[in-house]
């Protein structure tokens, strides 16, 4: 019995063999009729190659059409330098209060100078009556010459007072708000303070940094916000420092809007007066050319009608629609604004295929 399932399965490969070899025998004419009759492989031209040490993409005129791959010519721009400072919002409740003081020992003073005009004609009268036959007693011109004497002393100290507070003033809020604090009535610019048209704010600069002077401005913004830039006028030297930072510090006032007392304050500043010739020239880097790799950005520059390469530009100096950049462009050079994310495919696939190779 084991001796026939033996020869059976023997006769099964024998079968299984012979018909394998009938299959490769009979279908190998069909299978190089079929190789014969396919179209040969298209190789894929490489777009990418490497020219002294810098990453070059071809691309035909035709090419670039139908990619939709579209430059422009960067155009000449200026920038001014400018610096970046902090400040904070002021409130002026303790200007208000000595304001207040001062005045109110100004109306004392006057009141008093008042009472020593009477006090001193009163004296003046008597003791010409004392003189004149005794007309009046001693007593008479005692009491008036310490009432007028009384009066010259309230006078001096009211004075006094005032005199102390000015300075007060001028030590804690520099002299030109002190000129308007004393000021009665109060100064069209002191009452916009006052009716929170307006805010002071106090800005500190490097040691360095030009002094300001009077008609310079600054654009400030709230700290962390990204609205519209606003104007502040220059008013003077500050006294005060600020304890968070080191620096030399003015007073600048601005509309009010959405400032508010204590809040903190970005600002920017033209470092040098504002002339073509302290301008830095450059060009502008459209923001449309710009494409992000490995956390910088690059654009793509034509170097002839059908190569482009890659170079790097500066972020650093934002302007309206794009970049200032200063070294590798200059006024005329083409930069790809449509089509530069397809043109950084085809360098990575090359940059692939050669790792691949290695």
């Amino acid at each position: 019995m084991n001796r026939k399932v033996a020869i059976i399965i023997g006769l099964q490969a024998f079968l299984l063999i012979v018909l394998f070899w009938v299959l490769i025998f009979y279908g190998r004419d069909e299978y190089e009729a079929y190789t014969r009759d396919q179209p040969d492989e298209i190789e894929t031209p490489n777009l990418v190659s490497v020219e002294q040490g810098a990453t070059v993409i071809t691309l035909s005129p035709e090419a670039q059409a139908q990619s939709d791959i579209k430059t422009v010519a960067l155009s000449s721009s200026k920038h001014q330098d400018t610096l970046s400072a902090f400040g904070s919002i002021m409130s002026i409740d303790a200007l208000i209060d000595l304001r207040t003081r001062y005045l109110t020992a100004k109306a004392d003073a006057n009141v008093a100078r008042a009472s020593l005009t009477n006090s001193q004609q009163d004296y003046q009268r008597v003791l010409k009556l004392n003189q004149d036959d005794h007309n009046v007693s001693d007593r008479v011109v005692i009491a008036a010459q310490a009432l007028y004497r009384s009066d010259q002393a309230k006078v001096q100290a009211a004075e006094i007072q005032a005199s102390n507070l000015r300075d007060n003033m001028r030590q804690t809020w520099g002299e030109a708000l002190s000129i308007q604090a004393t000021q009665q009535p109060a100064s069209a610019s002191l009452q916009k303070l006052l009716e929170y048209k307006e805010v002071l704010l106090q800005v500190t600069l490097p040691f360095d940094a030009t002094t300001p002077n009077v008609g310079d401005s600054v654009s400030i913004l709230p700290t962390g916000s990204q609205g519209k830039a606003i104007t502040a006028s220059f008013v003077s030297a500050s006294p005060q420092t600020d304890s968070t930072m080191q620096g030399k510090t003015y007073y600048y006032r601005a509309p009010a809007d959405s400032l508010r007392a204590g809040m903190r304050v970005t600002v920017r500043m033209n470092t040098v007066k504002s002339s073509d010739s302290a301008k830095a020239a450059g060009v502008l880097v459209p923001s449309s050319a710009v494409v992000w790799y490995s956390g910088k950005a690059w654009v793509y520059k034509k170097q002839a009608a059908d190569k482009f390469i890659r170079l790097p530009i500066s972020t650093e100096t934002e302007a309206t629609g794009g970049w200032f950049n200063v070294g590798y462009f200059k006024p005329g050079d083409e930069v790809v604004i449509s089509g530069a994310q397809l043109l950084l495919s085809e360098e990575f696939k090359y940059q692939i295929k050669n790792e691949n190779e290695d």
